[in-house]
């Protein structure tokens, strides 16, 4: 391919070329004026020289047309793999790329896959990362083969025309699941609202237009419980947390014939429950160093609603002063243990003796308390080696380990049993602390300690000679505890070193009030991306495995490793996104890998409505492939790129320029002969005159 252009290279610059055409121009004006016979062979010779001057030449390119580009976005996410619509885009791309050969335009296939982080699809997105790689005076076309479902906005400027080829067929009909409003905290025994609504979108066959639908939902992996739902309508669903920390629950739908996907028929919605306030009640039998221990730890934390009596005026104690004259407050024993005592989170009984001040009835009525689920501590003195131990109570039925009689008043230090080396109240407390030339943690002495015999539960600390000092034991659907030794107040002041009071009795309590964190066996799940990272807690030696329940309801079971003491855990990778069940014996959890309600199907009808701006800004159309496939066209640019049957392109006719050659059209002497010649002629004319 050859192009010709003349050009324009000045001998004197363009300044003095416009100042000897103006005096060629004042010039011809004159003899114009003057009526000369001659003027025009005048102005004929001026304007040669004014040409002359600027030294016109031919330019001649040889030049290599390049084809046009065209591309095509091929959509792979996961709502285009539905329903035969991978086989539909196939096709469709083989006879685009067959037509663009046709034309002679160079086709580039730009895959769309699904975008990281539940992005959806990114058809946009693509588009503006392949025209960074493509000339624009070379694009041609754009061709989006999808169900044009794309989840982001358009954003660069496109030069082509830009066609849909939209999968899917004129049937299709889906029925999804969606949670509208669901709180991401719950206060623990109290209701919490969420909405749920179904919505069938499509082509919904008649039979099934208007009946409710059977929902289903399930909470922490627990029995599935259904109820009957209308299509097109909120629904309210009032829901009760009972366990604190992370709640998952599960909703699903009963799978209707004929849809496309039933992935978008469940949905996951995780609850963090709290509890709004902990009420302890703390009773201490008599003043002694250590009871300020407690108040200090339950009185710091702001989630602990305290009610703190101390026993300082017994029965048993005649001093004769009159009771008007005292400023003591009565023990209000009936209102706290009759009355109100199932408001209370925990009970404390801190070196509590029998003193005539709480009856049997009452006691028998704290028994009936913990075995209904409620928490009790004791902290044993000398007292509860007495006979006026509370031992001697109907308490003494459910308590983990019977008082011997015997108090030990001498130095010892505290340490870990092996099941309180596993155990979450107590493990890992003395990480910290280097140990003695015993073996023993580098913790500061305590100086008394009550004999016990255990009878039933866990002993988690020994003492002096590995005697049991802390035992924790569950009782019904209550717990019970007792630390057999008043002393705990020592680390506090940080005798000898001190050693990690607070959070053994902050663990301690939490326990009591059955923290999930601190369960004895538990089985926890925590999903990572496609990882599953799984940790069983228990007092019980390995090995341990877990069974693992896939979206798709095949299992596989994995081998747990022990990392530490009563910890044992494992990595498993997932095969999709999705909600995984967890079996362990009888624990049970679930847990979310990637996203449960992936983006992608959320709706799954084709739909052309996502792109129409883009197609519409570009004069392009859109094309139904179940329809049949359109033929490939060229049309100029600005006009309308579609019709029935057929999309359009546009030429861009590029090319590049291989060689170039510079042509005077006349030699500087030639010009200025021409001019001279011209002028004598107009001169022997007016001579003539």
């Amino acid at each position: 391919m050859i192009g010709d252009y003349i050009l324009f290279d000045p001998l004197l610059g363009w300044p003095v070329v416009a100042v000897v055409a103006a005096l060629a121009f004042v010039i011809t004006t004159l003899a114009l004026w003057r009526r000369l016979a001659g003027w025009g062979l005048r102005a004929l010779g001026l304007a040669l020289i004014v040409l002359a001057l600027a030294n016109p030449s031919l330019q001649s390119e040889d030049r290599e047309t390049l084809p046009d580009i065209a591309l095509i976005l091929s959509d792979e996410t996961g709502s285009n793999r539905l329903a035969g619509r991978s086989a539909q885009t196939e096709t469709a791309t083989t006879h685009l790329q067959e037509e663009l050969a046709r034309l002679g335009v160079i086709e580039r296939r730009i895959a769309v896959p699904d975008a990281p982080d539940n992005g959806g699809s990114r058809i946009n997105t693509a588009l503006d990362e392949a025209l960074s790689d493509v000339p624009r005076d070379r694009l041609a076309g754009v061709f989006i083969v999808s169900d044009g479902l794309s989840h982001d906005t358009v954003s660069a400027e496109v030069p082509a025309p830009v066609h849909l080829l939209q999968t899917g067929a004129a049937d299709d009909w889906d029925r999804r699941l969606i949670v509208r409003n669901a709180p991401a905290y719950g206060i623990l025994g109290e209701t919490v609202m969420l909405t749920v609504r179904i919505e069938d979108e499509g082509a919904v066959p008649e039979a099934l237009r208007g009946l409710p639908v059977r929902i289903g939902f399930a909470l922490n992996g627990e029995g599935m419980q259904y109820a009957s739902a209308p299509v097109g309508q909120d629904m309210e669903l009032a829901l009760t947390l009972e366990r604190g920390g992370l709640n998952v629950l599960h909703f699903t739908l009963d799978p209707a014939a004929g849809e496309l996907t039933e992935r978008n028929n469940s949905a996951v919605v995780q609850i963090n429950g709290i509890r709004d306030r902990l009420r302890v009640l703390l009773v201490s039998g008599e003043p002694h160093t250590g009871q300020r221990t407690w108040r200090n730890l339950l009185k710091s934390d702001p989630a602990v609603d305290l009610v703190h009596f101390t026993i300082l005026r017994p029965p048993d104690r005649q001093d004769g002063v009159p009771v008007n004259e005292l400023s003591l407050i009565a023990f209000p024993t009936r209102e706290l243990f009759i009355e109100k005592i199932d408001e209370f989170d925990l009970i404390i009984f801190d070196r509590y003796r029998r003193r005539g001040i709480l009856p049997n009835s009452y006691f028998q009525n704290i028994q009936r308390y913990v075995t209904e689920g409620g928490a009790l501590l004791i902290v044993g003195g000398p007292e509860l080696a007495s006979a006026e131990s509370i031992y001697h109570s109907p308490l003494g039925f459910i308590m983990p380990a019977e008082p011997t009689a015997r108090v030990f008043e001498q130095p010892f230090t505290p340490h870990l049993s092996d099941t309180g080396a596993r155990h979450p109240v107590t493990a890992g407390l003395a990480a910290d602390w280097p140990e003695t030339a015993e073996g023993l943690p580098g913790w500061g002495r305590w100086l008394r300690q009550i004999d016990l015999t255990p009878t039933s539960g866990e002993v988690t600390m020994l003492g002096i000679n590995d005697r049991p000092l802390l035992v924790q034991d569950r009782v019904g659907e209550g717990r019970i505890a007792m630390l057999a030794s008043d002393q705990a107040w020592l680390w506090d002041r940080g005798f000898e070193g001190g050693g990690p009071q607070a959070e053994l009795l902050r663990r301690l309590a939490h326990w009591m009030m059955a923290e999930p964190d601190l369960e004895e066996e538990a089985l926890i799940a925590e999903g990572e991306g496609l990882t599953l990272n799984v940790t069983r807690r228990s007092l019980l030696d390995g090995p341990h495995s877990v069974v693992i329940t896939r979206p798709d309801a095949s299992t596989a079971t994995l081998a747990l490793t022990e990392t530490a003491p009563g910890r044992f855990t494992a990595a498993w990778q997932g095969d999709e996104p999705g909600l995984y069940r967890l079996h362990a014996g009888e624990l049970d959890t679930v847990a979310i890998l990637g996203t449960a309600n992936p983006r992608e199907y959320e709706r799954v009808v084709g739909d052309s409505a996502p792109l129409a701006p883009l197609l519409a800004a570009t004069r392009g159309g859109v094309a139904t492939v179940v329809n049949g496939l359109p033929t490939l066209r060229a049309v100029e640019a600005g006009r309308q790129a579609f019709g029935r049957g057929w999309l359009g392109i546009t030429p861009r006719e590029a090319y590049v320029t291989t060689d170039l050659r510079l042509t005077p059209l006349l030699p500087a002497w030639l010009w200025l002969l021409l001019g001279g010649g011209l002028f004598l002629g107009a001169w022997l004319r007016e001579a003539r005159r």
